[in-house]
């Protein structure tokens, strides 16, 4: 009687594991490195904060705490703050505004103002 005891306790016991691993991942809330750079990225957004110094010390987090091989592309680490976001929304409340300041493309000096194909004039190039 207690092998068979101790049969039914197992089977119980990976029976509880199996449908544990079977809960949607929602179920727990997410600590990878991209809920907690999106932790940082949405705190410091919501503080007031530009976008350069929060996504600066959001991707510094997601790559200093990946455990990849190989280091998170940018492109990688925008896309897990915005899968926490949006997995888990009420975790990072009034964040889904920033999130498309994550793939916009940086303006550079030479998209900022093009330059006229004709000859400056003394006054254009003193800014006059």
């Amino acid at each position: 009687m207690g092998q068979r005891r101790r049969h039914l306790a197992i089977t119980t016991a990976l029976l509880s594991w199996t449908a544990l691993g079977a809960l949607p991942a929602q179920a727990a809330p997410d600590t990878g490195p991209g809920a907690k750079g999106a932790q940082v990225y949405c705190f410091m957004r919501n503080n007031g904060n530009n976008h350069q110094v929060s996504w600066d010390a959001a991707y510094a987090l997601i790559k200093r705490q990946s455990a990849s091989l190989f280091k998170t592309s940018p492109e990688h680490a925008a896309v897990m703050i915005t899968e926490a976001v949006v997995q888990n929304p009420g975790t990072y409340p009034d964040c889904g505004r920033f999130l498309g300041d994550l793939y916009a493309k940086p303006v550079t000096p030479d998209t900022a103002a093009p330059q006229s194909s004709g000859p400056r004039s003394r006054s254009q190039s003193l800014g006059q």
